[in-house]
Formats: C-alpha cells, sequence, structure tokens
C-alpha cells in the first residue's frame, strides 16, 4: 500500500498531471506555483481513494506507465481530488 502511494507521489506524469488541475484550479491565485504546491503535497493527494487500487492493477495488467495514462487515474479523479484540497495552502512558506 504505501509503496504504491509512494510511486504514484514521484511519478513524473502524475506530478505534472496534477499540476496542471492545480494551475487550473486556481492555486497562483493564492501565489502558489503549481509544481510547487503540487510536490509539497503529493503524499496527500497520492493517498487518494481508489487511486492505489487503480494504479496496482493498471501494473498487473502490464502497464509501465500508468501515470501518463488517463484510463488508470483519470482526469476526473485528480479534479476532485484537488478540488477537495481548496482552499490552496502551503505547507511550508514558498522558496
Amino acid at each position: 500500500m504505501y509503496l504504491t502511494q509512494g510511486e504514484i507521489a514521484a511519478d513524473p506524469s502524475m506530478l505534472t498531471r496534477v499540476a496542471q488541475a492545480a494551475a487550473q484550479e486556481g492555486v497562483a491565485d493564492a501565489g502558489l506555483d503549481p509544481d510547487w504546491w503540487t510536490n509539497q503535497w503529493r503524499r496527500i493527494w497520492a493517498s487518494s481513494p481508489g487511486w492505489e487500487t487503480a494504479w496496482e492493477s493498471a501494473l498487473a495488467s502490464g502497464n509501465e506507465h500508468p501515470g501518463a495514462d488517463p484510463a488508470v487515474i483519470t482526469d476526473a479523479m485528480i479534479l476532485a481530488e484537488v478540488q477537495s484540497m481548496k482552499p490552496f495552502t502551503s505547507i511550508i512558506p514558498p522558496p
């Protein structure tokens, strides 16, 4: 479980997709860079309900890049998680 969530949190495609959703949802309006916010909160969004199961199922089916496959963790799943994390805040002050 935790290993899979860690893989999701470190996957470059997932980082890109979540940052783009955060950008679209207005993270910059809170004075935060989308990439910085995404990286800061990656352990939280990577533990979203259903993501681990979808990821492991994709890997078991031979999908070597589940983070880049919008059929595994859908854009709707990402959007719902990002929206649930609003209002956007920082764990630590931005650099």
